[in-house]
């Protein structure tokens, strides 16, 4: 119903889109005497607001100063490479699959294009999945990330922002736990929910205080049938908005008012900044129905990871199981939506992994999004993790796999795609 009713709002508003946008070009022609005047101004401002409010808004592309190319790809993701094949280190920064795309980490993937051979995972919004692609839920998440680390080894460190902390951890937990070669060096968990339990936020309690029926009520819904994923049940990514934008209403509104000032002003840097945020910030997909509820109930809900009790296709996710890759934890200290101490504690349950192996850092003065973006990212935050994966670099000789039927089966798999990159 609510995709229903969200589709009709985005119908319903078009002629009204397209009359501001009209009144817009209009007050700004350079013949036209209204442009130069505080009422003209005021009503080109009140109109970009009203257009920009009640669009939706494309998939943003990177825009960065290096070509793009796709190493990896299954229907529910890609993974894209910056720059073309190089001697430098290689880093899979792994984007969270929450309803906004993997160009919210821009800023992250530029930190390390200089030093590092950077590859990052593209969700598909999944709206735009074929139900012949069949379902996608954590299981799939953590056999992607499986692949994918294969697939980019040797020699590959990973960064896991915000959601992934989880099914990479446990990815890298079941790849310890068969000897694979490629398990990464290295990974960096940037304000991951490991232990939700610890400092729970509004985010937290919220999940705490209704069962998974209450979120397939409310929260699950069919696709539209002009979208190519028509039919698939998923958790709408306007839906997902509504919630971030919930959660700092006046903030929002505020930047809007001061936007509209700025117009009014003149002050066209200022308001060309507003847009480039909002631009990606109200930019979202949907998630898949199935990846949306196992992720809530195993991370949010019952905690299996932290009690010991994820399992993945019937193997147990045991983290003890990790003896080779380093682990770094990174945590705001003003984050709202991954409390402190929840992701330090990925460093606890990695109880055989050598203490020289592990490293945590708390940034003073950033909150969720200044924990892998903006200025103390680029200067305090990226160069401990440059260093950090500098120190675990070293080349460590290749184990033979325990079990060759489940794992190095899928390493021979992907053996092809590793000599392309």
């Amino acid at each position: 119903m609510w995709y229903l009713l969200h589709e009709a709002s985005q119908f319903m508003f078009s002629p009204a889109r397209m009359i501001a946008d009209l009144t817009r070009l209009t007050c700004t022609h350079s013949l036209n005497p209204v442009t130069y005047t505080p009422g003209g101004r005021a009503l080109v401002a009140s109109c970009e607001l009203f257009e920009r409010a009640t669009r939706s808004y494309p998939k943003p592309t990177f825009n960065l100063p290096a070509s793009e190319r796709v190493v990896w790809q299954q229907p529910f993701c890609r993974v894209i490479a910056f720059g073309p094949p190089s001697s430098k280190p290689k880093v899979l920064i792994v984007a969270p699959m929450s309803g906004h795309n993997a160009t919210l980490l821009r800023g992250t993937v530029a930190a390390f294009l200089d030093s590092d051979q950077v590859f990052i995972t593209d969700w598909n919004d999944a709206k735009q999945v074929s139900l012949s692609e069949g379902q996608f839920d954590l299981s799939d998440y953590v056999d992607y990330c499986i692949s994918m680390f294969a697939t980019l080894g040797p020699d590959l460190h990973v960064m896991a922002v915000c959601q992934p902390a989880v099914p990479v951890l446990a990815a890298i937990a079941l790849m310890e736990a068969e000897e694979h070669p490629q398990v990464p060096h290295s990974v960096t968990l940037l304000g991951g929910p490991i232990d939700t339990r610890k400092t729970p936020t509004a985010v937290n309690s919220f999940a705490q205080t209704r069962d998974i029926p209450w979120f397939k009520r409310h929260c699950i819904h069919p696709v539209p049938d002009r979208f190519r994923g028509r039919g698939r049940l998923v958790y709408p990514g306007f839906m997902q908005l509504c919630g971030f934008m919930a959660m700092n209403p006046d903030r929002h509104f505020s930047a809007h008012w001061e936007m509209f000032n700025h117009l009014v002003e003149g002050d066209g840097d200022s308001a060309e900044k507003h847009r480039e945020f909002y631009d990606e910030y109200l930019a979202v997909m949907d998630l898949s129905a199935e990846y949306y509820l196992q992720t809530l109930e195993t991370v949010f809900i019952d905690h299996l990871l932290p009690r010991g009790l994820m399992r993945h296709r019937g193997r147990p996710v045991d983290l003890k199981a990790i003896h080779r890759c380093a682990v770094m934890t990174i945590e705001g200290e003003k984050d709202d939506i991954t409390g402190r101490g929840q992701t330090v504690a990925a460093l606890d349950l990695s109880s055989n992994l050598s203490p020289g192996k592990k490293e945590h850092h708390l940034q003073a003065g950033v909150g969720h999004y200044g924990v892998f973006n903006g200025s103390r990212f680029r200067l305090e935050i990226a160069p401990r993790i440059k260093a950090f994966m500098t120190r675990h670099a070293a080349s460590r000789p290749l184990s033979s796999c325990r079990s060759p039927t489940r794992v190095c089966s899928k390493s021979r798999e992907v053996q092809a795609t590793i000599s392309s990159l």
